[in-house]
């Protein structure tokens, strides 16, 4: 077999193998297994769960596929707490991004110095999803867990000491801590002063921040065995889930990513780094040396989804209603499970605007617009941190797989958008890391040999009023 590359993804939901060749990037085989699920405001797992599904899924990888890797990399769901004893064990289980439940530390730390701060400190105000607020969370409610704590790891952290044995990091994962700075590739202890800890001794509990570049080294005999690779498989330092999907779609600078899941994400790959005061934009770094500030709102693709239970079809009938709808008034605001950005926890959803000749068109039309009005004022977020979003603004996750969403997005942004032909542009990401780490390769040159972020183009339509739908959203969350 020739020499074959392995991206994985490791989200909440499941762990993603893809292999592809190192030459050409031709996927060559892909498998996935699950994880336990999860019931938020408490989200939890037990990090081995991870790596046990990154081994059934390597397990559905042909052999003769698996005996041609060469290197690999990981990228993970990012802000999860992991922590470990001595041992190697884990003290409790990982408190994952969406766990809720260290809402009040989030807020206590911000209070601890100010939002002003925390922008020049690291970028970031931490919210509950930061890992420092869930490391808080642990100091004020499980002080004899703490107390047990060597090592600090993120859950694609985890999977690269899997790996390789080594507790290494990459700087992207590492600016959604809380206790990173981006802007100079180093650890900010007096923050976690702030959670009660002394922060300057707690630096050696923290892993090593490999640059975009750097090798971990070789996989161990141990991990070679258990995910049937061969020996000599060299080790990326991987990144978060967002940063893996940047490197996935090839992105440029200027270039921005709309992501419809569950919750939405808007971010932009920057050639220079933000510090918001106002919370909106997470100043985070991506997986390639430069930056990825990244706006997050909770309610996407879900809204819709209820929408169309409400009107008693499916997400597809529901974009079909969408696409046929006349123009209206009304408006949905989808905050239907409170809100990230803007922060408003407590928040329910509204629909305003309804009259007796209201359609179920128009409710579906309006639900869609809702859920791309909350990420169109993201992306507004990031133009006032001075962040360039003159290039290709790409449709991804789950949500751009409706026609209606395609389409919308385009209206609304009164452009044309880009939709990727590949649905896994995270473990694409990671395979493409995994190859420019060896000798004589180079993440450019590799994102432009495999053709990554070839995509579909959708066109805007003509006569969409985009200033009166933005601006009845706006009334609507005044």
């Amino acid at each position: 077999m020739t020499d074959v590359v392995l991206g994985i993804d490791s989200s909440t939901q499941s762990t993603k193998v893809e292999a592809r060749l190192l030459g050409t990037g031709a996927v060559v085989a892909s498998a996935s297994a699950s994880h336990p699920p999860t019931t938020p405001p408490v989200s939890e797992q037990d990090p081995t769960a991870w790596w046990a599904a990154a081994a059934a899924a390597c397990a559905q990888i042909p052999p003769q596929v698996r005996n041609g890797v060469v290197a690999v990399s990981v990228a993970g769901q990012q802000h999860g707490l992991v922590l470990l004893d001595e041992d190697g064990l884990a003290v409790r289980p990982a408190k994952l991004w969406n766990d809720t439940t260290s809402a009040t530390e989030a807020t206590a730390l911000v209070n601890a110095t100010n939002p002003d701060a925390w922008a020049v400190a690291i970028g970031s105000l931490p919210v509950a999803a930061f890992t420092i607020s869930k490391l808080a969370w642990v100091a004020h409610h499980e002080p004899a867990n703490l107390a047990r704590v060597a090592r600090v790891l993120l859950p694609h952290d985890y999977l690269t000491w899997c790996l390789s044995g080594r507790f290494v990091t990459d700087r992207g994962d590492a600016s959604g801590t809380g206790w990173f700075d981006a802007s100079t590739d180093s650890y900010r202890p007096e923050l976690l002063d702030l959670i009660g800890i002394d922060g300057a001794s707690w630096l050696e509990r923290l892993p090593t921040v490999l640059g975009p570049h750097e090798s971990v080294g070789l996989i161990t005999p141990q991990a070679a065995s258990s995910l049937g690779l061969p020996d000599n498989v060299v080790i990326g330092p991987g990144s978060g889930d967002n940063m893996g999907a940047a490197l996935g779609l090839g992105l440029n600078v200027g270039d921005l990513v709309m992501s419809l899941g569950t919750s939405g994400v808007a971010y932009a790959r920057s050639a220079t780094p933000t510090r918001d005061a106002t919370g909106a934009v997470a100043g985070f770094a991506d997986a390639a040396g430069g930056f990825l500030p990244l706006v997050c709102t909770l309610n996407a693709t879900k809204v819709t989804d209820t929408v169309a239970r409400w009107l008693g079809t499916d997400a597809p009938g529901l974009a079909d209603l969408a696409l046929a709808a006349e123009p209206s008034d009304v408006t949905v605001v989808p905050w239907f499970d409170g809100e990230r950005t803007p922060n408003r926890p407590d928040a329910a959803g509204s629909l305003s605007g309804l009259r007796t000749d209201t359609t179920r068109e128009q409710l579906a039309l309006a639900a869609h617009d809702g859920v791309l009005c909350g990420l169109f004022n993201g992306v507004d977020a990031l133009a006032e941190c001075g962040v360039d979003i003159s290039g290709t603004l790409h449709l991804i996750g789950g949500g751009s797989r409706s026609a209606a969403y395609r389409q919308r997005c385009a209206d609304l942004w009164a452009r044309p958008i880009a939709v990727p032909h590949s649905d896994e542009t995270v473990a694409t990401g990671a395979a493409a890391q995994a190859a420019s780490i060896l000798d004589g390769h180079d993440l450019a040159a590799v994102q432009q040999r495999w053709g990554l972020g070839a995509s579909d183009m959708v066109a805007p339509q003509g006569g969409v009023d985009v200033a009166a739908i933005r601006g009845g959203y706006a009334a609507a969350t005044e």
